[in-house]
């Protein structure tokens, strides 16, 4: 009889115990102590309470309170007009007034910072600025206005009358509180007269060449000192026009927002330190979790096999 054959009769062949020995088994498995369970009430709640602990303590710390949120004011107390703004406005004109002789061609440039209080002063600002300008047969030249949110800022450059400039300075200043304030004045005389003389003498040779025999170098000559009086005469005119009108840079703007800070306690560290541990246990949680529970499937599977061969084994 070969290996194989012995081994096919061996597993086919059914070997009962006997009664005495499967009686004594019986009687031993009864006799012993159930195994200690491993996962009792007590140890869960050893484990469950600290982290009920935790996710409480991050729900405390991480969401917002009213007293932890930024506080949100105004660096500048409102702006109230009070009973003499008409001094103040005089004394603004003033300031702007600076004199110009009439026999000299002078260019006047000004800027004027203003503060009003809301965001919806500045587009009011900006409409009687513009009203102002255009009463006083000026015009603006550009317009450029931000709002965002609660704060606000325009910037206009006007061209305004150079005879009309303290009227206007003084009913501008009028539109809110000045903060700052600049004048510069250039005077253009000499340069005029410089362009006058250099036209006149060109002139002379456009004269001068004239009287003589056509040709075309004579033709070509006289065609460019033309085109040189020309241009210099179109500069005097633009230079002119630039003195004719004062030219006024006007900024209207909130005051600016301060975001408050508030002063920790002793014990915010501690709050921070709790704070991070309980996104720790969280995060630890949403991580691992999935293997617990994994290992806790594979635990109980094998506990569950080793119980059926065990019982398998009580009923031979």
């Amino acid at each position: 009889m070969s290996q194989r054959d012995l081994v096919a009769e061996l597993r086919a062949a059914h070997v009962e115990a006997p009664p005495e020995v499967r009686e004594r088994v019986r009687l031993v498995a009864a006799g012993a102590p159930a195994p200690p369970r491993r996962f009792t009430w007590r140890r869960s709640l050893v484990v469950l309470v600290p982290v009920a602990a935790a996710i409480a303590a991050t729900i405390v710390f991480t969401r917002p309170a009213e007293h932890q949120q930024t506080a949100l004011e105004f660096g500048r107390p409102p702006v109230t007009l009070a009973p003499n703004v008409g001094a103040a406005t005089d004394r603004a004109a003033k300031a702007f007034a600076v004199p110009s002789p009439k026999n000299r061609v002078q260019t006047y440039d000004a800027t004027l910072s203003l503060r009003v209080e809301r965001a919806h002063d500045v587009s009011d600002g900006v409409k009687r600025a513009l009203r102002i300008t255009t009463s006083l047969g000026g015009y603006s030249q550009s317009v450029h206005a931000e709002t965002h949110g609660s704060s606000a800022v325009a910037d206009l450059k006007l061209r305004i009358p150079r005879s009309r400039i303290q009227k206007a300075m003084a009913e501008l200043a009028q539109i809110g509180t000045i903060t700052d304030e600049n004048v510069s004045t250039v005077d253009q005389t000499a340069l005029l007269n410089n362009t006058d003389r250099e036209i006149a003498r060109l002139q002379k040779q456009v004269a001068a060449l004239r009287t003589q025999p056509r040709s075309d170098e004579n033709d070509r000559r006289i065609a460019a000192l033309v085109t040189r009086i020309e241009r210099l005469q179109r500069g005097e005119a633009t230079t002119r026009r630039n003195a004719h009108y004062a030219t006024v840079s006007l900024h209207l703007e909130t005051p600016p927002v301060i975001v408050a800070q508030h002063k920790h306690g002793p014990l915010h560290g501690v709050g921070v330190a709790l704070t991070w541990l309980g996104i720790g246990v969280v995060y630890a949680l949403a991580i691992g979790a999935p293997g617990a529970v994994l290992l806790v499937l594979l635990w109980l599977g094998i506990r569950v096999v080793r119980r059926r061969r065990e019982n398998a084994l009580l009923q031979i």
